[in-house]
């Protein structure tokens, strides 16, 4: 890997790839100066576009003749796809059966013939690979391949061009292409910035490798950020992220839905899971940040909108703005309207109401009231929980 060749990667790449904006997001609760690197406004909705424009570029006129192979879980897909209906290149591309059905159908309008492999990530590469031997094709390795990684690596000349007192970058992981090509652009042109990745807990496969110190491969994963959910680094990413990456950290499921609210509700920004990995991170305070100008990258879009109210769901419930409570009382007239009350006074919102009789460990005539309720966070909740226990209510763990 050589500076040249993402220099190079630059000039390919500006007839056909946007340069995304900066955006400066002062409204997140962090004690850091950040910035978004709005990625998932890319075409396509992802970084991928770039490793795999400039790796198709570079192909020789008998490679381009040949077609492109891959395997995706979705972003580098539609990467690929749009690189060689726009160069005039077949591609055949491998997704795993867990992807959603948007990338899927996108990846087919721009002209790549799909196939649907049953897995993960790693069981549609072994089958992109047996295709490839037996029809000569050039495999487009998603993350493990110096072209590829140039074109990622074109982000963080975006980012110091823009920003060159930036402090610290934060980088999705999954196989490790972007952060490697970004790392290694910003240890070469500014090695006092520091560059963090950011992986899901349930696939964590590069974060594993780094604290062993060799690489490892997951038995399996489980995330809904299905484009970083791979079991293996490869092994060209997984030396680079040694030498050049600071530090690797994990972020829940939970976190991950929460900072995908956090940013439509604040900076109107669509994120899938994977994007936004890197601003959970920075919301739940995963890394040492304080003070510093930071560009956190939200690497992709293309969220799966069958799923979207759940990934909204379940960042409400972890920021404690949807709460669940279950009262225990006597069953009369007036109670659902005095607790209503209660909670009304609190400035909570009743939204859901479940009446049950009560169970054969309790008093004959008691039932249980649950409530769903909006609140503004979890020490609001709590307070609510207070203010009926005080006032005689029995209130259900």
């Amino acid at each position: 890997m050589t500076l040249d060749r993402i220099y190079q990667a630059v000039h390919l790449l500006k007839p056909s790839v946007r340069r995304t904006e900066i955006i400066p997001y002062p409204g997140i609760k962090s004690d850091c100066d950040l910035y978004l690197k709005a990625e998932n406004l890319q075409l396509t909705g992802s970084f991928k576009l770039r490793g795999a424009y400039f790796k198709i570029s570079m192909l020789s006129d008998d490679e381009k003749q040949k077609g492109v192979i891959a395997c995706s879980a979705g972003n580098h897909a539609q990467g690929v796809a749009l690189a060689a209906r726009d160069m005039g290149i077949s591609a055949t591309i491998f997704i795993p059966s867990v992807s959603p059905l948007s990338k899927i159908e996108a990846t087919r309008r721009l002209g790549a013939e799909v196939r649907i492999i049953d897995g993960f990530y790693d069981d549609a590469h072994q089958a992109a690979l047996k295709h490839q031997k037996e029809s000569g094709g050039v495999f487009i390795h998603p993350f493990n391949d110096e072209d590829v990684i140039a074109g990622q690596g074109t982000i963080a000349l975006e980012i110091l061009e823009c920003m060159p007192d930036v402090e610290a970058i934060v980088v999705p992981v999954g196989g490790g292409g972007l952060i490697s090509g970004i790392a290694f652009a910003i240890k070469m042109l500014r090695p006092s910035c520091k560059v963090y990745g950011v992986q899901a807990a349930g696939a964590a496969s590069m974060y594993s490798s780094l604290e062993k110190g060799e690489l490892v491969r997951l038995p399996t994963v489980s995330t809904f950020a299905d484009g970083i959910a791979v079991k293996a680094p490869g092994d060209l990413t997984f030396d680079m992220c040694c030498k050049y990456v600071d530090q690797v950290v994990t972020v829940t499921d939970d976190e991950i839905a929460t900072a995908i609210l956090t940013l439509m509700e604040q900076e109107k920004l669509v994120s899938e899971g994977a994007g936004a990995v890197s601003v959970a991170a920075i919301l739940f305070h995963k890394l040492p940040l304080s003070g510093k100008k930071v560009c956190a990258i939200v690497s992709g879009g293309n969220v799966d909108v069958n799923i979207l109210s759940r990934i909204i769901s379940r960042g409400l419930r972890t920021t404690g703005r949807l709460s669940e409570l279950t009262v225990e009382m006597i069953d009369k007239p007036g109670q659902l309207q005095e607790v209503s009350s209660v909670v009304a006074q609190l400035g909570a919102n009743v939204i859901k109401v479940i009446h049950n009789p009560s169970g054969e460990n309790t008093d004959i005539n008691g039932c249980y009231l649950h409530l769903s309720l909006e609140t503004k966070d979890k020490a609001h909740f709590q307070g609510i929980i207070e203010t009926m226990q005080a006032r005689g209510y029995n209130i259900l763990p």
